[in-house]
This record gives structure tokens, C-alpha cells and sequence, in this order.
């Protein structure tokens, strides 16, 4: 399809989508929210794509909502944002924690509000070194919005989450790393390589149904006591000894060879 808010392409073994409202900070619309989502979709459902990459033209990642959008949902005009369906999880962007690929963000400049969450949703998050995060709700008299609350603690704790909830203090690359807050800093003009590198180094190492199957795990242990999640990983582990991937994998290093794992299909699956 053809996109108006972002641009979309395939690059060697990642799928690069970069927000594309340069003249607003990269401000989400719900048509941007939509192309989005179509996006990753897409992403989901091509076998070549290994990871998606999300980044931002101009110098801004995202400053979150658009400004007329935010007016019309706080005024009433426009109800607020909600789940498609039964099973799927409330929050703009909570969708990319079920994604069965990686998804990497590449903070380019600043992430603010939603773009906030865009990030902090995607599995790593790669800053430019002049790059800027703040969480901003607060300020716009709003709670911690789209799971905020559930993922902030888990990357910094409970006292820096709450400070940087409730303070809103714009947070800079290097301490955003420091925090935990982002996994990397890159130089600007690296910023996209290193993102797109990441995934092609995956693409060479590593089978793309355990990448799933381990981004499964990690975040549904993140809510489990160890009983259940050590028995729960035992099980699927105990299936993926036992599938072509893991002989291919021995194989190959026997061999000292690279493995040739097999691909996600269609519906996010072998």
C-alpha cells in the first residue's frame, strides 16, 4: 500500500519504517496510528523481514499525539482510543509486545508522549547521542498513559519511574542509558546502521521462530512467579529440541558453518 505518514521499505533482512511529519515533530494523527499498524503488519507477513526498524524524518522521533487530536480527545470531540478487539491489548502502541519479530527503535531525536510509548513498546531501543525522552502526561494533566506504568518500572524501577512520570523532566541520551531507559547510544549519522546492522547480524545468528518464541517468553514471565514460568519455558523448550532448527543449528556447528534457520511465514509462524 502506499503510505502518506510514514515510509515503508525493505532493506536486505529489515523493514525500515520511518514516521514521515517532519514539520510536526513526527505528531501522531489516528490515520498515522493506522499506517503504522499496517506496517508492522506487513512486516509480520513477509517472510524475508527478520526485524523492523521504526524511526523518525527531521529531528524529532515523535512528540506524540497531534496537538489538534489531543484537543478534540480532551474536550470529548473524540472518543479515546481502544482495544480492536477482545483479545487485543489496550494502549496505542502494546500491540508490538506481541509482534513476533524484534522491533528496534531508533530514536533520532526527541520521543515525547506517545512517542515515548513507541519506543519504550519496541524490544531495544538504539538513541541518537543528541536525542531526547520525556514522558510528558503528567504535565498535560494525564496519568501514565498506554502501559507506561507497566513498562517504565521493569526498565528503571519503581523511584525512576515515578520521578520520571511525575516530573516530566526531559531525559538525555546518555543518562537515558544510564537509567535504562535506552539499551545504546549511537552518533547521528550512525544511528540507522547500527539499527539495521542489529538486525542483519539476527538474520545470520539466530532462528527466527526461537527469536519469537524467546520475545514470548520474556514478556509473559514478566508477570509470572517462577514456578510457572520455569515450567512454562521447560515445555517449549522441550518442543524447539525437537524441531528442524535445532538439528540445523547443531549442524551447523559442526560444521563451523552459519546455520540456515528457517523463515516466519504468512501468519507469524514456521
Amino acid at each position: 500500500m502506499s503510505y502518506t505518514d510514514i515510509e515503508y521499505e525493505v532493506i536486505g533482512n529489515a523493514a525500515l519504517l520511518t514516521l514521515n511529519r517532519p514539520e510536526k515533530l513526527n505528531a501522531f494523527t489516528y490515520h498515522t496510528l493506522r499506517e503504522i499498524r499496517a506496517a508492522i503488519d506487513a512486516s509480520v507477513q513477509n517472510p524475508d523481514v527478520v526485524g523492523i526498524v521504526i524511526t523518525g524524518n527531521g529531528r524529532g522521533f515523535s512528540s506524540g499525539l497531534d496537538s489538534a487530536v489531543l484537543a478534540s480527545v480532551t474536550s470529548g470531540e473524540t472518543a479515546t482510543t481502544s482495544a480492536e478487539s477482545g483479545d487485543e491489548l489496550p494502549g496505542i502502541f502494546s500491540y508490538l509486545l506481541e509482534v513476533p519479530k524484534p522491533v528496534i527503535a531508533a530514536i533520532n531525536g526527541v520521543a515525547a508522549g506517545g512517542g515515548l510509548i513507541l519506543a519504550l513498546m519496541s524490544d531495544i531501543r538504539i538513541a541518537a547521542s543528541d536525542a531526547a525522552l520525556i514522558t510528558v502526561f503528567l504535565k498535560r494533566g494525564l496519568i501514565a498513559e498506554h502501559g507506561s506504568s507497566w513498562i517504565l518500572p521493569r526498565l528503571v524501577g519503581t523511584g525512576r519511574a515515578l520521578d520520571l512520570l511525575w516530573a516530566s523532566d526531559k531525559v538525555a541520551a546518555e543518562e537515558a542509558l544510564s537509567l535504562g531507559l535506552v539499551d545504546r547510544v549511537s552518533e547521528p549519522e550512525n544511528l540507522l546502521s547500527d539499527a539495521l546492522e542489529y538486525i542483519e547480524k539476527l538474520a545470520v545468528t539466530s532462528a527466527p521462530a526461537a527469536i519469537a518464541e524467546t520475545k514470548r517468553l520474556v514478556y509473559s514471565h514478566l508477570g509470572k512467579g517462577y514456578r510457572e514460568a520455569l515450567i512454562e519455558a521447560n515445555v517449549s523448550q522441550n518442543d524447539f529440541v525437537a524441531r528442524s532448527d535445532a538439528r540445523e543449528g547443531a549442524q551447523a556447528l559442526i560444521e563451523k558453518r552459519a546455520p540456515n534457520f528457517e523463515r516466519l511465514g504468512k501468519d507469524g509462524h514456521i
